[in-house]
């Protein structure tokens, strides 16, 4: 009995313990800090933040937002160029594009990006790094609190790479990587 009990309390203490960073696909301290230098690139790049671009928002669809507006383009992050997409989602239900261009800001709900880092960052996913900010740059968290940013919902049945993983290249709207490789 003494052996059932000891061996009980091993398993349950590994179960219950809290996952180590290498276990965790998205949210560690390293995603965070990868995150925050792209939110620096994109800043300089006029993408996010107070002086960012404007082009034509366009009816968006879920979980996005009822209005979006879509920047493709290039980065280099930590000595990294990879392709980078940028999607602002705007709100509430019933907004429309004149007032998402008369005041940004007013109706911006989230911010979500893909970055396609080196080689051997998520092979399985084209090495897509994800990540959802609020508006301000601060990262989004799940319900669990986790900050979304890196492999968000690996081998998950929802979620980034659970949607995006239907097409080959992970993105719906356009073949955006052909287009850039074109230049």
């Amino acid at each position: 009995m003494k052996k059932f009990l000891a061996g009980s309390a091993i398993a349950l203490t590994m179960m219950t313990a809290p996952l180590s960073a290498q276990d965790m696909q998205f949210g560690t301290d390293d995603d965070m800090a990868y995150a925050k230098l792209l939110w620096d690139v994109m800043e300089s790049a006029r993408l996010v933040g107070d002086h960012a671009i404007m082009s034509s928002p366009y009816d968006g669809t879920p979980p996005h937002g009822k209005m979006l507006e879509t920047f493709y383009s290039s980065a280099t992050v930590d000595g990294h160029t990879g392709t980078l997409i940028v999607k602002r989602n705007y709100g509430p239900e019933g907004v429309e594009a004149d007032q998402i261009l008369a005041d940004p800001g007013k109706h911006l709900g989230a911010i979500t990006v893909m970055f396609q880092r080196e080689d051997g960052y998520d092979a399985d996913n084209q090495n897509w790094f994800w990540v959802k900010y609020l508006k301000d740059g601060s990262l989004d968290k799940n319900p669990k609190g986790m900050a979304l940013a890196g492999r968000v919902a690996k081998g998950a049945d929802k979620g980034c790479i659970a949607c995006h993983s239907n097409e080959d290249d992970y993105i719906f709207t356009t073949d955006a990587i052909g287009a850039m490789m074109m230049k």
